[in-house]
């Protein structure tokens, strides 16, 4: 329905899925009507998120698919559109990151985070515009970027550049595309808690990285929804090429 935040009818795409804010992503898209696609490479964990979906009267197909491989790419996005009959929608969040000093960044783990968070993220919205142009009916494109690609932090080069990247092309592909009809954004979140995290912001050191947030907590994985759903919903129908920030004010504290 034009004007609301209603999913029902669109086939989403999240990549990523099997875990982490991936996950949570395809569970709220299907409970807000979606038909999702849920990929990732570990196929079991997608066929429970799967089972889930569909055992709470939602649409779900698993698609084992790797970001990094243009090959696996070009036959996921093609199987998703077979699948579903066309996607609506896509939420770019394949992403991985390493926590090392510059100094003493190999180019083996520069190459796995920039050929994740960046190429992958180009080639899944790339070969998934190709089809929506095909089908003439346009979509929306939510890439998931982080407040560290719109400001800096110690340790997490590779991943802050990757994801500063990621703003750019957002902006790129939203510039190319809206004579198709698509809508490109991105989506920054802030420290949110998940199971990766949860026992680093139990220690001291995480516990002195939340007091410098504005409103002194960590965000949770529903603080996300909302944004998302905006992005991908046609109330954002004049709404592309932006970077919406969900981070508790992170990126207006001071030092």
């Amino acid at each position: 329905m034009v004007g609301t935040l209603d999913l029902t009818g669109k086939a989403v795409l999240v990549t990523g899925a099997s875990s982490g804010l991936g996950r949570h992503f395809a569970l709220v898209l299907a409970e807000a009507g979606a038909e999702v696609v849920a990929a990732a490479r570990r196929s079991e964990a997608l066929e429970k998120l799967a089972a889930e979906i569909i055992a709470a009267g939602g649409k779900a197909h698993v698609l084992v698919m790797d970001v990094t491989d243009t090959a696996s790419v070009q036959a996921g996005v093609g199987e998703a559109v077979h699948l579903t009959g066309g996607l609506d929608g896509l939420v770019n969040n394949s992403g991985v990151a390493e926590s090392v000093p510059l100094l003493d960044q190999t180019e083996a783990g520069w190459d796995r985070v920039l050929d994740t968070n960046l190429k992958g993220a180009w080639a899944v919205a790339t070969e998934t515009a190709r089809h929506m142009v095909s089908a003439g009916k346009g979509g929306a494109i939510v890439n998931i970027a982080s407040v560290l690609g719109l400001r800096q932090g110690g340790q997490v080069a590779a991943y802050a550049t990757s994801k500063a990247a990621l703003v750019q092309l957002t902006k790129q592909m939203a510039l190319e595309w809206a004579r198709h009809g698509i809508r490109v954004n991105a989506l920054a979140p802030g420290y949110i808690e998940t199971d990766i995290n949860r026992d680093f912001f139990a220690t001291e050191a995480g516990k002195a990285m939340v007091r410098r947030i504005p409103q002194r907590r960590l965000g949770q994985p529903q603080d996300l929804d909302g944004a998302l759903m905006l992005l991908l919903s046609d109330a954002a129908a004049y709404i592309t090429g932006a970077v919406l920030a969900v981070d508790g004010g992170h990126l207006v504290s001071s030092l």
